[in-house]
């Protein structure tokens, strides 16, 4: 009697909550339910019974029993994307994950992502539950994925991962800051045996990107009770080119000008800024266990990444250099990046509580150089310039050291109460190194100036906290989880975070489930430090520092840290022993979320502030005398924003006789971003705003809505079929020549059928030939009447034909072939 009160109870509780939220999200619901129909590629063996650790300190969790939303990809899953890039794999298998197609000036060499449309940096990336160094190399350029300095996940090898643990869902109080919008856990293979070898080669319909892989995978037993799995990749991929005419070099007074234009190879076509930078990407893996008594063991992972990559700047007239280029030049930005990670640690039981201590160190250097370019008053003062610069450098690296705790109590509840404690200590670094004399002299090497001493500079900062989780079952169908954090910040101070989860199981078909929790992310350095000059052949802006003396000028003095409320309400049927389905709404709310300003004008725009030349003065800056349009660009924490969505999966395992077996999977996603405040621009700013409409679009609109994914994978005999057509709602970003008319950019929804076939020739061998993107389908155009305001005023910009925000890349269609061997 009295457990049928307590359900009765709970059960009216969780309706209340669930139809709290529906009319939370009703916008969500409905667009859901208008939809036709989609999926993501989610294994079914994957997705269900998988035990996981992500989300949860209790253990043996399987993902079905989470009270939070999680999603697993499997290594087979990974695969078959095609193409070999984990971005690429997540972006393809999960809606809410996007992957950035295109980045202006460094960004391009170093691609992001992000998940429910926040920021990369908002989700937090683990290996084996170890957190992962981010990347130097900050997305500084306007954008969707500006200010993204997150972990660059194509360090990790594909063919090195077991599988990963997809959290979507704020996880602050359980892993500390960064894991607003979720986390993802890559669990690495820890084979002490056999292995695989796996060659990948392809290339975009309509030429470029050419792409050849070769990974390998291989276990060993090096001594007794111990595994060390080893993972090699090597990759290259080719330019790939998108972009249209710049204007200039069909400007009639140009031509007339400069006659040696028509020797540039391809001419008309001679800008190839907008297209994939070319690099080659060696990597290696290691991890290692040694169980050296009874539920005790010795563990560490490595990983090596080393990338050489360069990519396309503007095409400069002859003008600029005629005695060396006398039929102009296209400068290229280069890269060389080390990524380096290792973590060691030791685990078992003391007096009953299961102990993990270990530490975890991480460094990203990235060399950033620039190629066929010149100086050119270095050439106007002394006759000479070199042809090739270092224009300095940027280096991240994080030191984090943790002691973790649990142990099981039985105090009368239905299953033992889960008792988790930790503590943890971080060191953050990130340096910015000086270019050469000749790539910072005066207006500095062309398309990409040498960083300057006022730019160079070491910063540190140290991280201390502290966290408990509670977690058990005081009745058979009940799960509660209550965690709570304390983190202490060198430069920010203390912040107190919490999460509360909770799960009801009606019957064992059919459960409820929700989450409540605050989140707190602290600016990454890069955020806060990160100082250069950005150019075009016709406009210079500097990148201010939110510290430096120049920001404090403009009234921006330093950042703050970002502040959320997630919650999350959801279902889970299990209808069927093969049919598995999950719905979870969600709103997560961020009060002064850091993004990127527009561009604020010093020179060149329909709205000018003196306060902007004289922090470009105080910053030390010289800009190209010759350019149109000067301004800077900073960081601020400029809005608070507010996401609310839906995410649906369904996985169907049916077996059909003689005609072999077919896993169903259907995905859908639903998220809506909003601006709910704007922060009032500083009064030296005025009239000017912080963020212009191409930075509100660049939050709200720039990512679809709407995501669908529907997935089939056939197997029959020795054969494999893998179909997934993934539906992109409509996406649109506005555009601005000088700031003062802002013209709107729409992608119209699209349909994109990624298709593998794949043989098995016997035990050892097997064969795949696939698709991403069948069809050889593009974004629709950049707005006519943004191009022709740029073609008008002769703006180089225009090259750029294809919206670089476009979810599904703008390269159309990429064919591949591939070939695996298991030993």
């Amino acid at each position: 009697m009295h457990k049928a009160k307590l359900k009765i109870g709970v059960a009216a509780v969780m309706s209340t909550l669930v139809i709290g939220s529906a009319y939370a999200v009703a916008p969500a619901v409905d667009a859901v339910a208008g939809a036709a129909a989609a999926a993501a590629d989610v294994a079914g063996d994957a997705a269900v019974s998988a035990v996981i650790v992500t989300g949860t300190r209790a253990t043996g969790m399987k993902v079905e029993n989470s009270a939070s939303p999680i999603q697993v990809l499997d290594a087979t899953a990974l695969q078959r994307t095609g193409q070999p890039d984990l971005i690429q794999a997540l972006a393809q298998n999960l809606p809410s994950f996007t992957a950035q197609a295109f980045g202006g000036d460094t960004a391009n060499l170093t691609l992001s992502a992000r998940l429910r449309g926040l920021s990369p940096n908002d989700t937090l990336v683990l290996i084996n539950g170890k957190r992962r160094h981010g990347t130097a190399n900050l997305a500084v350029l306007g954008g969707p994925y500006q200010g993204g300095a997150a972990a660059d996940l194509n360090y990790i090898p594909v063919a090195a991962i077991d599988h990963i643990e997809v959290l979507q869902d704020g996880a602050a109080a359980q892993y500390g800051s960064d894991a607003i919008a979720g986390v993802i856990n890559i669990i690495l293979k820890s084979n002490n045996r056999g292995g695989t070898a796996t060659v990948t080669g392809g290339g975009y319909v309509d030429g470029g990107g050419r792409t050849g892989d070769g990974a390998f995978n291989v276990g060993m037993e090096p001594f007794k009770d111990a595994y060390l799995s080893i993972t090699g990749e090597s990759k290259y991929h080719g330019y790939s080119d998108r972009g249209g005419i710049d204007p200039r070099v069909i400007n009639p007074a140009n031509m007339a000008a400069y006659p040696g234009m028509f020797q540039q190879p391809g001419y008309p076509h001679v800008n190839h800024i907008s297209g994939d930078a070319q690099y080659h990407l060696n990597v290696l893996a290691a991890n290692f266990g040694y169980d050296f008594a009874p539920g005790s063991q010795l563990y560490a992972i490595a990983t090596y990444g080393h990338k050489e990559a360069r990519a396309y700047e503007n095409y400069r007239l002859p003008s600029r250099l005629p005695l060396v280029y006398p039929t102009g030049f296209s400068p290229k930005e280069t890269l060389k990046q080390d990524d380096f990670a290792l973590t060691a640690g030791i685990k078992g039981t003391l007096a009953g509580w299961n102990m993990d201590l270990s530490s975890t160190y991480g460094k990203d250097t990235s060399k950033i150089g620039v190629a066929d370019s010149g100086n050119v008053s270095l050439f106007k003062d002394t006759g000479s310039t070199p042809t090739n610069f270092r224009a300095g450098a940027f280096i991240a690296s994080q030191l984090t050291t943790t002691l973790e705790a649990s142990n099981e109590f039985a105090i009368g509840w239905a299953k033992p109460l889960t008792v988790a404690t930790g503590l943890e200590h971080r060191i953050d670094k990130y340096e910015i190194e000086a270019g050469d004399a000749a790539s910072r002299y005066k207006e500095g090497s062309q398309s990409y100036p040498g960083f300057s001493l006022t730019d160079a500079g070491s910063h540190r900062r140290t991280n201390q906290a502290a966290y408990i989780d509670f977690a058990g079952n005081p009745v058979a169908d009940l799960t509660l989880d209550l965690a709570a954090r304390y983190e202490h910040f060198s430069d920010f101070g203390n912040a107190k975070v919490g999460k509360f989860t909770t799960r009801y199981d009606f019957t064992p078909a059919f459960a409820l489930r929700g989450t409540f929790s605050n989140g707190f992310r602290a600016p990454t350095l890069a955020e806060e430090y990160y100082s250069a000059t950005n150019v075009s052949p016709t406009s210079a802006f500097v990148q201010l520092a939110p510290n430096s003396a120049g920001a404090k000028l403009v009234g921006v003095d330093g950042l703050k840290p970002e502040h959320s409320t997630n919650f999350s309400l959801g279902m889970v049927l299990n209808p069927t022993s093969n049919l598995a389905i999950t719905l979870d709404a969600y709103q997560i709310t961020i009060r002064d979320r850091i993004v990127g300003s527009g561009a604020l004008y010093g020179s060149g725009g329909s709205v000018n502030s003196p306060a902007v030349v004289a922090a470009i003065k105080a910053n030390g800056n010289v800009l190209d005398s010759t350019v149109s349009q000067t301004g800077i660009n900073i960081f601020s924490n400029a809005v608070n924003t507010r996401s609310r969505g839906l995410e649906f999966v369904a996985t169907l395992a049916e077996s059909y006789g003689t005609a072999g077996k077919v896993d169903w999977s259907l995905a859908a996603n639903y998220n809506k971003v909003e601006v709910v405040k704007i922060n009032q621009a500083p009064k030296q700013l005025l009239p000017q705003s912080l963020l212009d409409q191409t930075a509100i679009s660049d939050l709200e609109t720039a990512s679809p809505k709407m995501r669908l994914n529907l997935g089939a994978l056939w197997k029959i005999g020795n054969w494999t079929v893998n179909l997934r057509e993934a539906i992109y709602g409509p996406s649109s970003n506005y555009g601005s020549e000088d700031g003062s008319v802002y013209h709107k950019t729409e992608i119209s929804t699209t349909a994109i059928t990624d298709l593998e076939v794949g043989y098995k020739i016997n035990k050892d061998w097997s064969l795949a030939v696939g698709a991403n993107n069948l069809f050889n389908k593009y974004p629709d155009g950049i707005n006519p009447l943004l191009l022709a305001d740029q073609r008008a005023a002769g703006d180089n910009a225009a090259v750029t034909v294809l919206p670089s925000f476009s979810p599904f890349g703008i390269n159309g269609g990429y064919y591949y072939v591939r070939a695996n061997y298991k030993f």
